[in-house]
């Protein structure tokens, strides 16, 4: 079975090669850690957890590296240093909100469900590649030293801006460049400049006597660079970093090393909105991860984010969340306590290698899970379970996403079945004014009743959470 991925820098959609099948190269943006990741932070890590998890099925977990950043320079992180930590020295500050930050961060990507990536670098363990980029950069004549600034010299590449399918004037008119008197095109961009006192410093490159700090997207090109290689097969993230990051970087790589591709493919994940708008703090809609874990299950939200395909924009919504974990309770209905055996249902591995298809492969999932109630019963609960692990879904027992639904609905399960026995005990009497009574009685806890016949025919109440 053929896997296709849509590359944005040709777009078009074609067969995955990897450059080498025994090391499959995965780079994909990471955070930038000051503050709690917010829901649309979520996107790429899941979409590209669940590419992740595909390429390690296709190619076997010990063949493919997937490498995401963490980006601890910054002035964002500095600006969080001062506030939190006004008492002491800037330097030190900084290394307190990063490391809580990025605690943070992989609490909340580990509660989504998602794999840790083959390496996780931070940006201020690689200043010695990024001098090494520089320098070449220098050497090669694309970038050049002004007022102790490094800049790029975006006019030395001329197959610059083919990612984002823009012209110089275009890229111009609509990006935030720094207009400064140093610079010889508006359009070139930083590689390195001077630290500011107390920020965090080192050596500079190009003979620069004042120390610096790196600039955005050099960090990238150096961390892929250290651990990818030159060239290496997916490079990954939001559609927001196509320009100026992504293209950015190309520029670096490309001319440093003198090859016409960083990575073979480019995948972009689309924008998030909440409820039909763009999120932000001004209009009151700005949501963390952390926020949403404290009242959904992290497979809810992990399933509401795969619903829609990764290249579409998302809206998210309260409505979706409802109606992901009704999804995620009838599916653990189906599967039970099933152990996790068998293939992957080849219906649903042929949507997910269609460019990643997942609410196709979604679809298919429905079907196997109806597919429960006929005479293959069993192997369907198993490729049901098998299938959706491969999504990073139903990766927990019944039982557990049971208590799990009680722990999130805060319900003393004890009390309920309680509650149903003295039901049972008053339909059994006929005395359907207080079974009535116990039934609406549930409904306010957030419990809905089933009633039934169980194997032997009896009479046979279940229970769910609304």
């Amino acid at each position: 079975m053929e896997l296709k991925l849509y590359d944005t820098l040709t777009k078009e959609k074609r067969a995955f090669q990897p450059l080498d099948p025994a090391n499959v190269r995965m780079y994909v943006c990471g955070p930038t850690v000051y503050d709690f990741a917010h829901i649309g932070n979520a996107r790429p890590v899941i979409v590209f957890d669940v590419l992740f998890r595909l390429l390690r099925h296709r190619y076997g977990a010990d063949h493919v590296t997937y490498v995401r950043n963490i980006t601890d320079v910054d002035d964002k992180i500095n600006d969080r240093a001062a506030r939190d930590f006004p008492g002491l020295p800037l330097n030190e500050s900084i290394r307190k909100v990063t490391a809580q930050t990025e605690r943070q961060f992989h609490d909340d990507v580990d509660a989504l469900g998602c794999l840790r990536p083959t390496v996780e670098p931070r940006a201020t363990e690689h200043i010695a590649e990024m001098r090494a980029i520089i320098e070449k950069l220098i050497a090669n004549g694309n970038a050049y030293v002004a007022n102790d600034h490094v800049l790029f010299a975006v006019d030395t590449m001329p197959a610059y801006g083919r990612l984002a399918k823009r012209s110089l004037d275009e890229m111009m008119a609509g990006a935030r460049v720094d207009v400064a008197a140093y610079k010889r095109s508006e359009m070139d961009f930083v590689l390195w400049k001077p630290s500011k006192p107390g920020e965090p410093s080192w050596p500079s490159p190009g003979g620069i006597a004042v120390e610096g700090r790196p600039g955005w997207h050099i960090e990238c090109s150096a961390m892929a660079w250290k651990h990818l290689g030159e060239r290496f097969d997916i490079h990954g993230g939001g559609i927001d970093l196509v320009f100026p990051h992504h293209e950015n970087e190309i520029a670096q790589t490309c001319c440093a090393f003198h090859e016409d591709r960083m990575a073979n493919v480019w995948m972009h994940n689309g924008f998030l909105q909440v409820e039909g708008e763009k999120m932000s703090k001004s209009l009151g809609n700005f949501i963390t991860i952390r926020q949403l874990l404290a009242d959904w299950p992290g497979e809810v939200l992990r399933l509401n984010m795969l619903k829609t395909h990764y290249r579409s924009p998302i809206d998210w919504t309260l409505k979706g969340l409802e109606e992901s974990s009704k999804i995620i309770d009838g599916w653990y209905d189906v599967v039970g306590e099933a152990a996790a055996a068998g293939p992957v249902d080849a219906g649903f591995l042929e949507a997910l290698c269609d460019d990643l298809n997942i609410p196709a492969a979604i679809g298919r999932l429905h079907q196997v899970a109806r597919l429960s109630t006929a005479d293959a019963a069993a192997d369907a609960r198993a490729a049901l379970k098998v299938s959706a692990g491969l999504l990073g879904l139903l990766t927990s027992s019944a039982s557990a996403r049971k208590a799990d639904r009680l722990s999130q609905a805060r319900i003393d399960e004890g009390a309920v079945e309680q509650l149903i026995d003295a039901r049972a005990a008053a339909r059994a009497r006929k005395d359907f004014k207080e079974s009535d009574r116990i039934r609406d009685e549930l409904a306010a806890m957030g419990v809905v009743l089933k009633d039934g016949k169980g194997p032997d025919g009896q009479p046979l109440t279940t229970w769910e959470i609304a």
